[in-house]
């Protein structure tokens, strides 16, 4: 393993990180904060490890799956650890767990938070919730692939273990100019939604950091009753719209830029997304009807919710806690679906849940006509059986990782809808759960040991649990397979 080159690219990520943090410096001086000195201190901080984490250090092309895997997996945590500083620095988190769970739900996009007074946060420090939510949405290594594109053919691996989905296309034959492609795609959307939420009547700064945890699909806002508090119809359908758009593969813009509409028209996963968002917009209106007297404001409510859900944003118009049980437990189960591949959505995303649905559907078929081939299609062509493997694998693993969470929180004494919904909103990144970790509540009660296993099941959830596991297993340090040899031809980049 090429350490160097590891530590190389580790060191460039803490430097990009603490420029990053200049914005939300800025905003502590214009408004003359005390939190100016804590962005100071975490600016030195990531700025000078980075350095030193390049002392005879270089950059080579020639990367490999395994630096690709630990690149990527350190590198978010360095990020979850030096993004805390700030909350850690100026006293906002009680303690560094605290500061690294606030953190690490930003970046991840997850939106859970420890802070019970967000409101009485300096200006700067909310900035930076919601910056780092802009950073991790699109992905802070697709970020560095972007800036820096130094890596060669190297980058690849570092791009597929941090883009969400079963496989990954690159949308040309330069993964340096996909990154960019993604990324000014990214950009459009942050921009469009920022100047439409200030015609909606929101200022500047609650129009960045709403769009910021939009298009991310994360829901750090600036209130602690959060889009529901601004009470204004019409930013909230502005930000229904853009939550919605977040959560469609970013690769079907990019056909939509170049004209290819039938790329569009065809993508079964789309068609899919938007049916599952219809069908439970409509479930839940009818289910809450009584609630709501007013038709326009029950529409507007209930595809709110299930698409911030869906699309594990996190945003909030109502308590939705308050609902009857049969809504919330729509809204549990959105919690495992997601939005599509190539999103800035978490969860186990739709084409999973579209392939198993399929899968499902051809064994039974099978139980009728066992002689029978019967191929899984989705947009018309077979679904290979490497990708079915891997669907099958993650979906096994997913629900895995929810069921000991939840015993695990259960074991810290919180209640089975407290722990259920909490591993849920944290696996999926998706933020608000129900019961304790409610809409209008946080995860502040959740003892320290497991906000740290929260903050775990954060990373692992973003990475798409892969990208994590296999960095604490024995045989990624051995270099050699885990399970016996593995077939030079089968080894592909599908995890």
């Amino acid at each position: 393993m090429n350490l160097n080159t590891v530590r190389y690219i580790l060191g460039t990520l803490l430097i990009v990180l603490g420029v990053a943090m200049v914005p939300s410096l800025g905003w502590s001086i214009y408004y003359g904060e005390n939190a100016i000195n804590a962005f100071l201190y975490s600016i030195v901080a990531a700025i000078g490890v980075g350095l030193l984490l390049r002392i005879k250090a270089s950059l080579k092309k020639d990367l490999g799956l395994r630096e690709g895997l630990l690149i990527v997996t350190l590198g978010w945590i360095l990020a979850g650890i030096f993004g805390a500083l700030p909350f850690v620095f100026h006293g906002s988190a009680a303690t560094f767990i605290d500061g690294f769970f606030e953190a690490v739900s930003g970046f991840t996009t997850t939106g859970a938070t420890v802070m019970n007074n967000v409101e009485a946060l300096p200006r700067g420090l909310l900035f930076w919730r919601s910056f780092t939510h802009w950073l991790g949405g699109m992905g802070i290594i697709v970020l560095f692939l972007a800036i820096l594109p130094g890596v060669g053919a190297g980058g690849f691996h570092m791009f597929r273990a941090e883009v969400p989905g079963p496989s990954v296309s690159k949308l040309s034959s330069r993964i340096a100019h996909t990154a960019k492609t993604l990324w000014y795609i990214y950009l459009g959307l942050t921009v469009l939604q920022t100047v439409l939420l200030m015609f909606a009547g929101f200022n500047l700064f609650d129009s960045l950091t709403h769009t910021f945890g939009t298009v991310a699909t994360g829901g750090f806002s600036t209130r602690a009753l959060s889009v529901g508090a601004f009470k204004n119809p019409a930013a909230e359908t502005i930000i229904l719209i853009f939550m919605a758009l977040s959560g469609i593969n970013f690769s079907l813009y990019y056909y939509l830029l170049r004209k290819q509409w039938d790329r569009v028209y065809n993508d079964e996963e789309l068609k899919f997304y938007l049916g599952v968002i219809l069908v439970t917009t409509l479930l839940i209106a009818w289910n809450i009807r009584g609630l709501i007297p007013s038709k326009a404001d029950l529409l507007r409510s209930s595809a709110f919710q299930v698409v911030s859900i869906m699309t594990t944003t996190g945003y909030a118009t109502t308590n939705f806690d308050l609902w009857p049980t049969f809504s919330k437990m729509l809204l549990l189960l959105l919690m495992f679906f997601g939005g599509c591949a190539g999103s800035t959505g978490g969860a186990m995303k739709q084409i999973r849940v579209l392939i198993l649905s399929k899968y499902c559907g051809r064994e039974m078929l099978r139980t009728l006509h066992p002689k029978a081939v019967i191929p899984i299609k989705v947009g018309g062509k077979p679904v290979p059986d490497d990708i079915l493997r891997n669907i099958m694998a993650f979906s096994f693993i997913y629900i895995a990782a929810f069921v000991f969470g939840s015993l695990f929180i259960a074991m810290l004494g919180q209640d089975m809808i407290t722990s259920v919904s909490s591993v849920a909103a944290t696996l999926g990144n998706i933020g608000p759960g129900l019961g304790s970790v409610g809409p209008e509540s946080t995860f502040s009660e959740i003892p320290q040991i497991g906000k740290l296993v929260l903050s775990f099941l954060m990373l692992m959830g973003r990475l798409e649990l892969f990208t994590v596991i296999l960095c604490f297993t024995p045989g990624f340090w051995r270099g050699v397979p885990i399970l016996g040899t593995v077939p030079k031809h089968s080894r592909r980049m599908n995890i």
